[in-house]
């Protein structure tokens, strides 16, 4: 660590890689609610947040537990699946509570081209929600509703440990991983029935 008289301490979160400042003032003084995305071991949270003098206030909040409970999501919770989905949701809970722009707020993550926070942003754009961001580094929409994932599992069939040991996870849960892009499409449909009315 520096020392001497003239040395400045950052400011706790800096030190511990929790907020970048620079940008996070940059996007608070936009005048525009931001579409933030955290994501944890297990789980994505997604806000709409507005950023007033006396702090931050959250328009709309989802994350991939209501996904679980309410839409019966049977997929991973923290997979490029899940985050256009958790994307998709709070789009349409902006468009009900009046907003119709947004600016992506990522954080200290990396803005790695088809990642998770880029899923987000397609999603929210999918329900109408106005996101600047470019289409080249959103994920193609093979990815989002898990074709990978589908075309490997039936080629793991073929050696059943294997299989059982690499998606565990989805057999826990009772979804066949070659069937994720099927129920894909009905989570979507549910949660575009859900908000339509």
């Amino acid at each position: 660590m520096a020392k001497g008289p003239s040395y400045r301490v950052p400011y706790r979160r800096r030190r511990e890689y929790k907020t970048n400042y620079k940008r996070r003032r940059s996007l608070a003084t936009s005048r525009m609610p931001r579409l933030v995305v955290r994501t944890s071991g297990r789980h994505i949270l997604v806000q709409l947040v507005r950023s007033e003098i006396e702090g931050d206030h959250i328009v709309t909040q989802t994350s991939s537990g209501e996904l679980v409970k309410k839409f019966d999501w049977r997929g991973g919770t923290k997979n490029t699946q899940s985050a256009y989905l958790l994307g998709l949701i709070a789009g349409h809970k902006a468009a009900h509570g009046g907003v119709k722009t947004a600016i992506l707020d990522i954080g200290l993550s990396s803005p790695t081209k088809g990642s998770r926070m880029f899923a987000v942003a397609r999603g929210a754009l999918d329900a109408g929600l106005e996101v600047p961001c470019d289409s080249d580094v959103m994920p193609v929409p093979e990815r989002i509703e898990g074709a990978q994932v589908a075309a490997y599992a039936k080629r793991l069939q073929e050696t059943p440990p294997e299989y059982e040991r690499r998606f565990s996870g989805y057999l826990k849960r009772k979804l066949r991983p070659e069937e994720v892009v099927e129920h894909f499409r009905e989570t979507k449909a549910r949660i575009t029935e859900e908000f339509s009315g």
